[in-house]
């Protein structure tokens, strides 16, 4: 086969032409997580709150799912980067039957965990009816985000990005059509409320899944997949966890924190709780376009980390931190200057506005520091340390924001307990540059 476009193409041109398309559909993705809540706010403030307390499980179900897909993503970008194509299609393999375990987990939370999660949290019962009729539905149908995730990281690993650009639009474009007519019963439909929001997204979901794996089949002639006789591999999961779980378990403590923070907040009123879930909606429009540039970046490195070009692997990771950064200081930018705006996107009452506004202000202060960390945690995640983000996510979420956030709160003042997000970032950028040093002496300098 000839040499794929990641070892040749000039390194500037590379990274765009492989993260621009996952950029433009997560910033449909975030788009459409925005609308989900604008909607939701227009039933009530209970509503928004009930769907903002649904974070720390669906951020789980995207962390098993996007976890999984990473360390596959990365395993495969190294494979063919070694030209072992035996290896590739296994892989591929082994990845659709860990699809089928993740779904299968969170049938089961579905079925049977969704109310004691709502009421560890609240004993307000509208925000729990309303948090159990969104939740049991997108972890029953969840079959689609995990179908989407795996196929669309399949096609990023060989450099067709923009396949995930058709397949993450079209799902979001989907959702956000079908969320006001759901919610609010347009053209006969029946008016499903919260509901709604939820059969919305999973139909956008189910409907990417289904486009991902079409266009893996079709056009990714890089991966055979033949499930005929197939059995699992435990060396090769063990492989996909060894990078996988590492992110797996750096997403998935943001389910923690969140859980720890709505816990805290709602000690103060379910208003600042209703505030944390927009800030949260808001901030993946800043956030999910880095964390794409950041999904096209990790093959690049991982290709050329097989292949053994130092430079490529040196000269992408610099342009990465350059380009992340700047998305981050645009975000910045917004979040100090029309916060208010902002916030009247999800009907937001006076007493939400001043509780809201400083919020933003002070949490965005951290966003510099944290793109500089998402830029070295995709070099981390490609080059077989991804334990490296795991140890600074743990640290700044658990070991430093959750307490912090903590002893803030017992000020009586929600407003200092927004400081923890810049303390727990300026910890966690210390601790990324330490890692750096390391893995500079220990792997990249003697690539090649």
């Amino acid at each position: 086969m000839k040499e794929n476009k990641m070892g040749t193409m000039p390194i500037d041109k590379l990274i765009v032409s492989m993260s621009l398309p996952i950029m433009i559909s997560m910033l449909v993705q975030a788009l459409y997580n925005i609308v989900d809540s604008i909607f939701v706010a227009k039933i009530s403030e209970d509503a928004l709150t009930a769907v903002s307390m649904a974070f720390p499980i669906q951020n789980l179900m995207i962390a098993v799912g996007a976890g999984t897909a990473v360390g596959v993503n990365a395993l495969l970008a190294r494979s063919l980067g070694e030209k072992d194509f035996d290896r590739v299609n296994r892989i591929a393999e082994n990845a659709v039957f860990l699809v089928v375990l993740s779904y299968a987990a969170f049938l089961l939370i579905g079925l049977f965990l969704v109310e004691p999660f709502y009421r560890s949290q609240t004993d307000i019962e509208s925000i729990i009816t309303y948090g159990k009729d969104y939740m049991v539905v997108v972890c029953c149908f969840s079959f689609g985000i995990f179908t989407q995730l795996m196929f669309e990281r399949m096609l990023q690993a060989t450099g067709k990005t923009v396949y995930t650009m058709f397949t993450q639009g079209v799902g979001a474009i989907i959702n956000i059509i079908l969320d006001p007519i759901f919610i609010f019963g347009l053209f006969g439909m029946p008016k499903l409320g919260v509901t709604g929001a939820a059969v919305a997204t999973v139909i956008g979901q189910i409907v990417a899944g289904i486009m991902a794996a079409a266009i893996n089949q079709l056009k990714n002639h890089e991966v055979n997949i033949n499930m005929l006789g197939f059995r699992p591999s435990g060396s090769i999961i063990g492989m996909i966890y060894g990078i996988g779980v590492p992110s797996i378990v750096m997403q998935a403590i943001g389910s923690i924190m969140n859980y720890g923070m709505n816990v805290i907040l709602i000690s103060f009123s379910s208003t600042a709780t209703a505030v944390f879930g927009v800030y949260f909606k808001l901030q993946s429009f800043v956030f999910m376009p880095a964390f794409g540039f950041n999904n096209g970046v990790i093959p690049v490195i991982a290709y050329n980390y097989g292949a053994g070009s130092r430079d490529r692997v040196v000269k992408t990771m610099k342009h990465s931190v350059v380009y992340i950064m700047g998305l981050l200081l645009v975000g910045l930018v917004v979040f100090q200057t029309i916060p208010e705006p902002l916030l009247r996107l999800f009907e937001a009452s006076d007493n939400m506005i001043a509780l809201g506004v400083p919020a933003l202000r002070i949490i965005s202060l951290s966003f510099i520091f944290a793109g500089f960390c998402i830029a070295c945690g995709s070099a981390f995640q490609a080059l077989g340390k991804a334990v490296y983000s795991m140890i600074v996510s743990v640290a700044r979420q658990l070991i430093v924001l959750l307490p912090v956030a903590y002893m803030l709160a017992q000020l009586g003042n929600v407003n200092y307990v927004w400081w923890a997000f810049p303390i727990a970032e300026l910890m966690s950028l210390a601790m990324t540059v330490l890692f750096l040093i390391i893995l500079n002496k220990k792997v990249i300098s003697k690539i090649g």
